[in-house]
């Protein structure tokens, strides 16, 4: 922007400006918007009615609209002066009244620029107000962390040392003893096993493998043995169902086998086909 006494505003104090200008002097001159949205075709479709200077004219007082954040004062020889366009004052001012509109002060206002830097400012708002709420949080974040570790120091601090007179504290034992019947190498095989597939031994599991081994007819043992070899976590019954059809299936097949040779005298004891 150029200097203030360049476009006819030194000689007012601060207080003597219009509402709409008077933050430009002091520490409220502060400038936040650097760039705005330009639409090529809405621009064109509204403008192709000026020659070459007015186009000029319209797109600096746009930027200096959009810099400044707020409406432009003055009459149009002071306006065409702010913003580098001294001696084409009646380009500047077919602008004015063609896209501008002049309150009682003397303001310039355009409604589509106070649109853009109302949505600006509430945006710019809400991403403060996001930024103070983040920082606030970590450092309450911080601040809990200092606390804990506090407490924790005074807490080691104030421990009562400990001396031969404390007890051990015995764990709990985990797992349970080698059932009846089961041999130690298949149980630790199956303590392992539950282990690797992240479940506990405990008696109820133990208890459970139990009645279902009963159901099969299988003894604890063979029960572990086929969670084992078959990747099982635990056993049923009607998981080896067929198994067990299939060995009743070959007893049966060699007692039959074995009669059939003792009818025809395979084995010199039985003969029912002679004397």
């Amino acid at each position: 922007m150029q200097d203030p006494a360049s476009v006819g505003v030194a000689t007012h104090s601060k207080s003597e400006l219009p509402a709409c200008r008077k933050s430009f002097l002091g520490s409220d001159a502060e400038q936040k918007l650097h760039y705005y949205t330009f639409n090529i075709g809405d621009y064109a479709s509204h403008t192709k009615g000026l020659n070459l200077l007015e186009d000029l004219a319209y797109r600096r007082l746009l930027d200096e609209y959009y810099l400044a954040e707020r409406p432009l004062n003055g009459c149009s020889t002071t306006v065409a002066r702010m913003i580098g366009m001294r001696g084409h004052e009646a380009e500047v001012d077919y602008v004015l009244r063609s896209f501008f509109t002049q309150d009682e002060e003397d303001c310039w206002t355009n409604y589509r620029a106070d649109r853009e830097i109302q949505h600006f400012k509430l945006k710019s708002e809400k991403a403060s107000q996001a930024g103070k709420a983040s920082a606030e949080r970590r450092l309450n974040g911080r601040s809990t962390d200092v606390e804990q570790t506090l407490s924790e120091r005074q807490l080691t601090n104030n421990q009562e040392p400990i001396t031969n007179n404390h007890k051990p504290v015995k764990e709990k034992a985990t797992v349970v003893a080698t059932p009846h019947g089961v041999s130690d190498s298949v149980w630790q095989d199956f303590v392992k096993h539950r282990k690797a597939k992240k479940a506990q031994v405990t008696q109820t599991v133990i208890d459970g493998i139990q009645r279902e081994a009963d159901k099969a007819g299988w003894p604890l043992d063979a029960a572990l043995r086929e969670c084992i070899t078959r990747n099982w976590q635990s056993f049923k019954a009607d998981w080896v169902a067929d198994k067990n059809l299939s060995q009743t299936g070959q007893m049966n097949q060699r007692v039959a086998s074995g009669l059939t040779r003792g009818l025809i005298g395979g084995d010199n004891h039985v003969n029912l086909l002679g004397n």
